[in-house]
């Protein structure tokens, strides 16, 4: 795996960056916002490694920025706070996973491993290139996504979670399923951060339009009404 670490602690910076070459992994480092985002611009990673708190620019607006023009890419968020409102502006930003510091480097690692092999499978490998569900259309090829002819932009994990209700045709998905499928076992999401990606979806596909396709059966999960 190809790695960009942003961190703007040294000390960390260097332990994460040994353990990771001990593990197998190239990893090109970082220690403020502006030189992260001039490494973004100018290499291809398999996944980003993003503090929060950096010099000069933010972890949350280096990832943001990232975003408009690279939407596969996994990001890692580091930050030293734990409250679900930082969560929450991590994800809304762009995240794909959250480790609070301290943390056991063989579970970044873990995470990063997971990471990387689940956005590889973001295809599903179906022989299907173009799905819909009513006026939704997604290009499983291209990951574009289009409600009424107009583009939407997703994350990753937003994307995947679109998919997945897509492709139920109107049957429910359980927050079980959803937590298994695009998270696997490596990653401790609970209801909360299912709950935060569902109303992303929403302000993306259902709030600029007429019509509320996503919805939700309290106590059991999600379903894009037909």
């Amino acid at each position: 795996m190809k790695i960009l670490l942003v961190e703007d602690d040294a000390t960390i910076s260097q332990n994460i960056r040994d353990y990771l070459v001990q593990n197998s992994c190239e990893v090109d480092m970082a220690y403020d916002g502006l030189i992260g985002e001039k490494l973004l611009k100018r290499e291809l990673y398999d996944c980003v490694i993003l503090d929060i708190n950096l010099p000069h620019k933010n972890g949350y607006d280096l990832c943001k920025e990232f975003r408009v023009y690279n939407q596969s890419t996994p990001v890692l968020m580091l930050t030293a706070f734990d409250e679900l409102e930082d969560k929450v502006m991590g994800f809304d930003s762009g995240a794909d996973d959250y480790m609070t510091k301290p943390f056991y480097m063989k579970e970044i690692l873990i995470r990063l491993k997971s990471l990387v092999k689940r956005s590889q499978k973001l295809t599903y490998h179906d022989d299907i290139e173009i799905i819909s569900i009513d006026d939704i259309v997604i290009n499983q090829k291209s990951k574009v996504v289009k409600r009424f002819q107009q583009e939407i932009i997703l994350t990753p994990r937003e994307y995947q979670i679109l998919l997945m209700l897509v492709k139920a045709k109107g049957e429910l998905v359980s927050k079980k399923d959803l937590i298994k499928e695009i998270w696997g076992g490596s990653f401790d999401a609970n209801t909360n951060t299912i709950e935060v990606y569902i109303n992303f979806l929403r302000k993306k596909v259902d709030k600029p339009f007429e019509k509320q396709l996503i919805k939700t059966k309290i106590g059991f999960g999600y379903y894009i009404e037909i």
